[in-house]
């Protein structure tokens, strides 16, 4: 299996395509492990961002001159690569966001208006990422509904038990993660999509964390709603992505105001526009929009199986390593994770390991992960972080145990 690895995955031509990845960061080769946060970009994304301005720079969906008509195909091809991406039924089923946090924001202010009533519930996990938490917490406030919360065990993973009992004839939505941020946990999503569809709930998926790591089959997945950001799939920041199941989209009011999502305007009446523009008022962030093009091309010449084993690989390797430094606990240990690793160490905090192995040219995230109910499930303040992506290699795991074990003999 490795040899096959090893002629379907190039790493080390991989990692040329990541200009970044040659970066030097306080005189030491960067080590990048915070893909949990944002991923590196690829050279043909940043060579398409610099055409688009250099050549086709215009507003879309407005002009008739040639520059705007480039930029409006250039765009709405975008849209139609990833609905291939994702393998969405309909085009007009990808809206485009500012990422993952608008898109669930999006979704909780238009659902909230047409479903969601006095006494009705919303379920989440207590893993979610605070985007995830608190726009739920917002709508329910101003809708008298009420936010049920689904535990978690010792090992980071859903508690099933408890999530079957907690969905009732009142819940009207499930919003769960896909991965968590902070532990990588995978959630069962299948089949408490299919539980929830059983007692007629909705489901919206947090897919920040997953995107990057799996090919996502809308079809097959069969989530009501489904959120991403680009920028941490190899993409430009400032552009999400939310799929919808069409005959929802259409049932939701829109969440925003403004050009581009209207059909007609009067000061007595507007009617709004056809899916997806009904959800994508004002001018977008068309130079990242284009640019996904590029970096969906680039992802799909990519072996994906590899990419998985790979990163398994990489997850199995830093887990043995770093269980090898004295007091380090690592926080999360589900029985399926993602290459993401949260850690502590006793009697060091987080911040101060991720100081000093910076000047060594370790890039990791400290702090809570904006899930700070989760830290205080596991009774902490935060963890160190270590989240990996396809271009990351075990001579970067070696380096960052080495570097986590020299900065703890300097702390403690």
């Amino acid at each position: 299996m490795q040899e096959l690895l090893k002629q379907s995955f190039q790493l080390d031509k991989i990692r040329k395509d990541f200009p970044i990845l040659e970066r030097e960061i306080n005189g030491k080769k960067l080590v990048y492990l915070d893909n949990g946060a944002t991923a590196q970009k690829p050279k043909v994304l940043l060579d398409r961002l610099q055409s688009y301005y250099d050549q086709e720079n215009a507003n879309i969906h407005r002009g008739v001159h040639t520059l705007s008509q480039e930029a409006t195909s250039a765009y709405e091809e975008a849209r139609s690569k990833i609905q291939k991406f994702i393998n969405a039924k309909h085009l007009e089923e990808v809206i485009f966001t500012s990422g993952t946090t608008d898109g669930i924001n999006l979704i909780a202010n238009s659902f909230a208006q047409v479903n969601l009533n006095q006494g009705d519930e919303v379920l989440i996990s207590a893993m979610e990422h605070h985007s995830n938490i608190v726009p739920w917490q917002m709508v329910c406030e101003q809708k008298g509904a009420i936010l049920k919360v689904i535990p978690v065990n010792d090992q980071g993973e859903i508690d099933y038990e408890e999530f079957e009992s907690l969905l009732s004839d009142r819940t009207k939505i499930l919003s769960i993660t896909h991965i968590s941020n902070t532990l990588g946990t995978i959630n069962p999503i299948e089949s408490m999509i299919s539980l929830a569809h059983s007692k007629n709930v909705m489901v919206l998926v947090d897919g920040a964390q997953a995107a990057p790591h799996m090919r996502i089959d809308m079809q097959a997945l069969n989530a009501d709603f489904y959120v991403f950001s680009m920028h941490k799939v190899f993409g430009p920041t400032g552009v999400g992505v939310l799929y919808g199941k069409k005959e929802l989209l259409e049932s939701l009011p829109p969440y925003q105001g403004g050009g581009d999502m209207i059909k007609t305007v009067s000061f007595e009446k507007t009617t709004y526009n056809e899916l997806p523009h009904k959800f994508e008022a004002g001018t977008p962030n068309i130079a990242g929009g284009i640019g996904c093009s590029s970096v969906i091309d680039y992802l799909e010449e990519l072996d994906w199986e590899a990419i998985a084993e790979h990163e398994s690989d990489l997850l199995e390797y830093a887990s043995d390593r770093l269980k090898e430094i004295n007091g380090l606990k690592i926080i999360g240990e589900a029985e399926k994770k993602a290459s993401v690793i949260s850690f502590i160490i006793e009697g060091v905090h987080a911040y101060d390991i991720g100081v000093l192995i910076d000047k060594m040219g370790i890039a990791v995230r400290t702090g809570h992960h904006c899930t700070q109910p989760l830290m205080d499930r596991f009774g902490i303040e935060g963890t160190i972080r270590a989240s990996f992506a396809f271009y990351n290699t075990k001579e970067e795991v070696d380096l960052l145990v080495n570097a986590v074990e020299r900065a703890r003999n300097m702390l403690v």
